[in-house]
């Protein structure tokens, strides 16, 4: 790894391993500090371009635009450039194969094939960052030197590896009782029901609200004697309003972002008017992450942070302007004011970039304008969290995953991949986006099965979440107003028993390769590409992923197929979980196959020479039987499994190990 240093580059703490600054510019491409920063390279016509973590299209960057923006924006279409999160290291694979991390906080753009075919450009405003060139065997070697710079991926509880419920719209501990018993009473097995923005007071964080959950702890323990866990949501805004202490301690002690002339920012979320806590100030992000306990000490053992872009509705000062423009048009009888200004004004108030200029952070006693930064808000929000998790209970794992992320975030919590639709496409997009996320550390990920937003049918959720089965995160998520899309509310509910249980019968075997991947900065999804680099199809492939080091996933993600098409780099066995509970196994050779897969259906190929363990289905993680395994694949195969309480971080114990034979 080599650092060269342009300018005067923010201290991000991305990176863990500190290095010395390399003088002059890296051997592959041309820099320019004319315009900001532009790196340029000329792609061989076969070169791949992997990373990137969270973003659109596909696991071959190739081809696009993509730009480094933490952006709320639920509509993700083919054609967006910014999701939620902002990761900039990419792998150029080829006739060089390097990698390359762009440190640099603010808006960056990925140029690679999208102005011209054959040439990448990596741009910013500012010529202020830092620039990390990796060299390598091949890009699996470059992920593995990248992973060990930015420092260990975090390790959830193992209960986080069970299925999870969720919606925004359960408002009361009776809407809660509901799922929980449904979900029992149908044996679809359940581990976590999460509490979406309805179970605060007004939608202020560390709140309760008072009428609908008086005795809270009661109800944490009277859903953990039944296995399952509430996991609360924590938003980025605090609301403004006397007598709510959390606002009225961050405005005494100067904890929020400021405006220029030093008095509190204001954005409006889902509480109204709030202040966003300064976390990038050490002191700050202290205070807010000591926030939690108000409800670890109340029983919970798990959050998922969000709106930490952070997402604003509108600003004071931006809906100031769209009226005085909404004002011209009331009182314009000649048509000078266009109805399309208005619009364009009305609509672009949400996530304004001016709003993002009009605060500010105090950094080791700097100003620093929001922008400069802004791809460190989510980062930093889920810090406060875990830093303060540390001192809460330093032996004891939290579950906690957020929306907005960046390099560096991975070492605090996962993430899910927000705001996703009821759409056949975003299966696939899920599909594609692992690989690219374990790349830069994030291993805790999965998206909202089902889809977030729009409708979704029957055979799309039990599809998706059959891609959802070996995702780290797998949860059942639905915005209010959509169809309820719980497990229970369809027909033939004992479809979804079966496929939700193949998970929890392949869970020793998904947590033990995924302590692997954490302990040793590996990778738990990968390319074909990774593991075959020498089979020109299989580099090619992108609709199935190698996990850990045994099998390959191949989901079916198109509406009424029967089945797909797969490519096998090398002789595999067929696996298929069938819903009498017995499993198919075929041995199929190297090359193309079409295999018939139903909707209630699990399939997977275990690799040559070797095997997996598999446990009896339960309704719960802790109810799981992980000493009496049965072993499937190829005779004679060895696995090593990994197995640990769970709770604790006794990582390094060698009794962790066992040997199992097939």
């Amino acid at each position: 790894m080599k650092r060269y240093e342009y300018g005067n580059p923010f201290d991000t703490e991305a990176i863990v391993e500190k290095v010395d600054a390399t003088k002059g510019n890296p051997k592959y491409g041309t820099i320019s500090q004319k315009e900001g920063f532009v790196f340029t390279y000329i792609m061989d016509e076969d070169d791949i371009v992997y990373g990137l973590g969270e973003a659109n299209r596909g696991i071959n960057k190739r081809g696009y635009c993509y730009i480094s923006d933490c952006s709320d924006d639920p509509e993700h279409t083919e054609d967006k450039r910014s999701l939620y999160a902002a990761h900039n290291f990419i792998i150029v694979s080829g006739k060089q194969t390097f990698g390359m991390f762009f440190d640099y906080p603010s808006t960056l753009t990925f140029d690679i094939g999208y102005t011209r075919m054959d040439t990448m450009k990596v741009s910013c405003e500012n010529a202020d960052l830092n620039l990390y060139v990796f060299e390598g065997e091949n890009a699996y070697d470059i992920v593995k030197q990248f992973r060990k710079a930015i420092g260990r991926s975090y390790i959830p509880p193992k209960f986080a590896f069970g299925f999870g419920q969720s919606r925004w719209g359960y408002e009361t501990k009776e809407d809660f009782c509901e799922v929980a018993a449904k979900y029992r009473e149908n044996h679809i097995p359940l581990d976590m029901i999460y509490m979406d923005i309805d179970y605060m007071q007004d939608f202020k964080d560390f709140t309760l609200n008072e009428e609908n959950f008086k005795d809270f702890p009661g109800f944490v323990q009277e859903m953990k004697d039944k296995n399952i866990r509430l996991i609360p949501i924590i938003d980025a805004g605090v609301k403004v309003e006397d007598g709510y202490s959390i606002y009225e301690e961050g405005v005494e002690k100067q904890y929020f972002c400021k405006r220029e002339d030093g008095s509190d920012f204001v954005a409006a979320v889902w509480p109204g008017d709030t202040h966003f806590p300064d976390v990038l100030n050490a002191d700050a992000r202290k205070w807010f992450g000591d926030q939690y306990r108000f409800l670890t000490e109340q029983g919970i053992e798990g959050f998922w942070n969000d709106m930490n872009e952070p997402s604003i509705f509108y600003s004071k000062e931006g809906l100031a302007e769209a009226k005085e423009v909404a004002r011209r048009f009331a009182d314009d009888e000649e048509g000078k004011v266009n109805l399309w200004e208005v619009g364009g004004k009305l609509f672009g108030l949400a996530n304004n970039h001016e709003d993002y200029r009009r605060f500010y952070h105090l950094v080791n006693g700097k100003k620093v304008r929001h922008d400069k930064v802004h791809n460190l808000f989510g980062y930093n929000m889920t810090r406060a969290a875990g830093e303060a998790f540390e001192r809460i209970d330093p032996e004891k794992r939290f579950l906690m995953f957020s929306r907005s992320s960046y390099v560096g975030m991975h070492r605090y919590g996962g993430i899910w991949t927000g705001d996703n639709k009821s759409w056949w496409s975003h299966i696939l997009l899920n599909l594609k986006m692992m690989p690219s996320l374990n790349m830069c550390g994030f291993l805790y990920t999965g998206a909202d099965l089902g889809g977030f937003g729009a409708d979704t049918t029957r055979d799309l959720l039990l599809r998706h979440l059959a891609l959802g089965v070996f995702t780290p995160l797998m949860r059942d998520h639905a915005a209010k107003g959509t169809r309820e899309q719980e497990c229970y509310q369809f027909e033939q509910i004992e479809d979804f028993q079966h496929v939700i249980g193949v998970r929890y019968r392949l869970i020793p075997y998904l947590y033990s390769e995924y302590m692997k991947a954490a302990l040793n900065d590996d990778m738990y999804f990968k390319p074909l590409a990774f593991e075959y680099p020498k089979d020109k199809r299989a580099v090619r492939v992108e609709d199935q992923l190698m996990l850990g080091n045994e099998i390959m996933i191949a989901p079916v993600y198109e509406q009424n197929a029967r089945g797909r098409y797969v490519y096998l780099p090398e002789t595999m066995k067929f696996v298929k979980f069938l819903p009498d509970g017995t499993i198919l196994e075929e041995i199929l050779e190297k090359g193309n196959h079409y295999v018939e897969v139903a909707l209630n259906e699990v399939p997977l190929f275990i690799r040559s020479g070797k095997c997996i363990p598999l446990a009896e289905t339960a309704e719960s993680v802790a109810e799981l039987d992980t000493e009496n395994l049965k072993m499937i694949g190829f005779e004679g195969a060895q696995y090593t499994l990994y197995e640990d309480d769970g709770i604790h971080k006794d990582y390094g114990n060698v009794e962790n190990y066992r040997k199992l034979t097939m």
